[in-house]
């Protein structure tokens, strides 16, 4: 695996680069301070994966995920930041970021993510879900159907849709469709982010 990091702060810089370096699953690290050098670098260096802090001195990191996104199809992308807001957090999701972790992370939270992301899956701080959340309306829960609304609470147990099914004595296909709708109404992307959401509003105790 190799991998870039764009970020302004030399310490952070270097002390993640050393951290990485070892790591065996890591083949090669390379650094970049700004957006013009992390583009020249992704140009040359093809890396798998690009850890991305949001605000950079020259642009930001969202406009370099942007801009790398052209040159090199290949590039994963997680951010790594101090802090985010509700906007640069929905910023993000629309980039389609790969993974999105606090500097405040444990080292082995950060190797984790990057090992989850290289298999192709998504990796989101949920401190990060949690900030998401709270930015999104509640109106957005209430159109949900009293049974829509009963799938997405289940769906938080990390029951798959023929449990569910099972559960609620419908078929897997109608729990499909309705998996669908919820996230299409909660402007989601999939089931995990659906069931974060849940877990979310569980906490709200809200109710159906």
């Amino acid at each position: 695996m190799k991998v870039l990091i764009v970020d302004d702060h030399p310490v952070v810089r270097d002390g993640l680069k050393q951290m990485l370096k070892n790591n065996c699953d890591i083949d090669a690290v390379k650094t970049a301070g700004n957006f013009k050098d992390g583009i020249s670098v992704i140009n040359n260096f093809k890396p798998d994966i690009v850890i991305v802090d949001l605000k950079l001195p020259d642009r930001s990191g969202l406009d370099l995920i942007h801009e790398a996104k052209k040159i090199h199809k290949g590039n994963k992308f997680m951010i790594l930041t101090s802090y985010a807001s509700a906007e640069e957090i929905n910023l993000a999701f629309s980039e389609n970021v790969n993974g999105y972790i606090l500097k405040s992370a444990l080292p082995e939270e950060i190797i984790s993510a990057l090992k989850l992301i290289q298999k192709g899956k998504h990796y989101i701080d949920p401190e990060i879900m949690e900030k998401y959340f709270e930015g999104q309306s509640r109106g957005l829960f209430n159109v949900l159907t009293p049974r829509e609304k009963e799938i997405l609470y289940i769906l938080a147990q990390g029951l798959s849709n023929k449990e569910i099914a099972e559960k609620l004595y419908i078929s897997e296909t109608t729990v499909k469709k309705h998996i669908g709708s919820i996230l299409l109404k909660l402007q989601l992307r999939d089931r995990t982010q659906a069931a974060l959401y849940a877990c979310r509003h569980l906490k709200m105790n809200l109710k159906f």
